[in-house]
Order: structure tokens, then sequence, then C-alpha cells
């Protein structure tokens, strides 16, 4: 049996533990994905990564390994309402899209649109945080910026206030496909799972969560690594009065990319990315599961 959701400032709280959680466990890769996906053709005299171990390694030797958490301050503080909106959000739209179709339970495609239309909700609360992270994350920047709010006031300075919703467009494709992917699977994961009862079973849900969650993450990775590579480009190009960034709109940037660089550029970072959201998916299901649960045993009503 289906679980009603509980109300919104639960799925808020849940889906704000969950993303912390998730993101102190694996920021590293994100590091070391953006890293990948920022750089074009070799440089000369550039350190140029060839893989996620490569880059590892160079950024641990040339500059020390507590620059695989630099810029962790903007995640942490995007996390906690980007996890909690992409959950609460999921939650209240797929209420909403019950009622619209008149359907008393979910359904695979209903899952998808629930999912897609969540992280639409999502991409507009994080757009400025990912900027912020992605202009921190790069090694050009080092010196550019002494720290998240520093960044802050630098870009509002020279490029305006709405420079901050920088990539927009591209970020919206990428949490629509992440999301109708991710809760897509985790449906599909559970309806091909045999039931099991969370009080008896505990650790057995808890597996079916976190399975569900990676299959999830990982398939949501496929479908949105392209548009993630085109939003680093986008949101690392500064605005420039008088000209026009290289990289500006979503699809043209793609044909860029493939035009200069070849299909496989769009795909770069993949590895790191998905090492992070397959299980980083799977924590987070478990995570924001367990929450809830937990607000149950306190007494948290449904909101249906």
């Amino acid at each position: 049996m289906t679980e009603k959701p509980l109300g919104f400032g639960y799925q808020f709280a849940a889906g704000a533990i969950a993303g912390v959680s998730e993101i102190l466990l694996m920021y590293p890769l994100d590091v070391v994905k953006t890293r990948v996906q920022l750089q074009g053709k070799p440089i000369p005299g550039q350190d140029y990564y060839t893989g996620m171990g490569d880059c590892f390694r160079k950024i641990i030797k040339n500059e020390g390994p507590s620059r695989l958490y630099r810029g962790i301050s903007a995640p942490i503080m995007m996390e906690a309402p980007k996890r909690a909106t992409k959950f609460a959000a999921n939650d209240s739209w797929g209420v909403f899209y019950r009622r619209l179709f008149n359907v008393d339970k979910p359904t695979q495609p209903l899952a998808i649109l629930t999912g897609a239309t969540a992280g639409a909700t999502e991409a507009f609360v994080v757009v400025p945080f990912e900027l912020v992270k992605i202009r921190l994350q790069d090694r050009a920047n080092a010196s550019k910026y002494n720290g998240l709010i520093d960044c802050v006031v630098k870009t509002v300075k020279a490029e305006g206030p709405l420079a901050l919703y920088n990539g927009l467009e591209s970020t919206l494709w990428r949490h629509i496909l992440w999301n109708a992917g991710y809760f897509g699977c985790i449906f599909q994961v559970k309806a091909l799972t045999p039931a099991v009862d969370k009080k008896k079973e505990k650790g057995k849900a808890m597996f079916t969560d976190f399975t569900s969650g990676a299959i999830g993450g990982t398939v949501g990775t496929i479908l949105n690594t392209p548009m993630d590579v085109v939003k680093s480009r986008i949101q690392n190009s500064p605005k420039i009065a008088g000209s026009v960034p290289k990289y500006n709109w979503a699809w043209p940037g793609l044909g860029t990319i493939l035009r200069e660089e070849g299909p496989a550029a769009l795909y770069k970072g993949f590895l790191p990315k998905v090492l992070r959201l397959g299980p980083g998916g799977g924590v987070l299901l478990v995570v924001y599961t367990g929450v809830m649960d937990w607000f149950r045993t306190l007494g948290a009503q449904p909101i249906i």
C-alpha cells in the first residue's frame, strides 16, 4: 500500500536533511566533475585532466586536499532548499496530478510527469547557488573570489543581479530530465520489487529504497549529463557588455560543443557525476524515507 504524503513542512525538512547528508558524502566527486566539464581542448602550460582519477591526483598534488571541498558553502546552503524542494514538490505535484487526472494511485507516466515538474520547480531555487558553486570550483577563478559572499558581490557588481540566473534555461532542462528519470525509475523498481513490511523488515525496506534511488540516480544522470555540461559552461561565462558569450543558450551550446569537441564532450565528467548521483540518489531516498517514517512515529498526519 502506498503511504500518503505528509504535509509540506515535513516534506521540506526531510528533503533538507537528506540533501545535506548526500552532499557531505559526495561533494569531492562534484568538484572533479565540474573541473572536467569546464575544460575544452588542452592548453600548453595548463593542467589537463584525462579522467576522474587524474583529476583527483592533480588537485591533491597541486592544490592540496582541501581544494576538493572548495565552494562547499554554496552547495551546503543550496542542498537544504534544493533537495527539500525536490521531494516536497514531487509529493505535492503528485497529489495535484492524481486529482487532476482523477486517479487513486500513482502510475509510471504520472511518476515521470511529476518528477519532471518537480525538477522544473527545483531549478528556479538552485540556479544562483549553482552559478556561485561553478565559479568557485573553477581553478581559473581561484584568485578571483575569496569565498561565497565575495563571489556573489563581484558577480552582481560586474554583471548585474540577473547574472545570478545565468543558465536558468539549461538548468531547467537538466533538472527536468534528471528528476523524470529518477522518480520514474524509483516507481518502476519498487513496482517490480516484492512489498515488504517496513516495521518487520526494516533492512529490506532500506535496501529497496537504496537500490531504486541508485538506479534512478544513474538513469537520471545518463539523461541529463549533456545539459549539465552546457550549464557549467554557461554559468562560468561572465556577461561582458558589448559581447555575446560563447555559451549562452542550452541547445546552441550543445551544438557548439558537438562541433568543436565531438559527441564524447557532452559526457565530460560523467564518471564522477554518476558515481556521485547513482549512490547519492540512493542515499537521498533512504534518508528522506527514514526521516519521513520518523515523523510518522511522532504523530505527523498525511495531507490526503
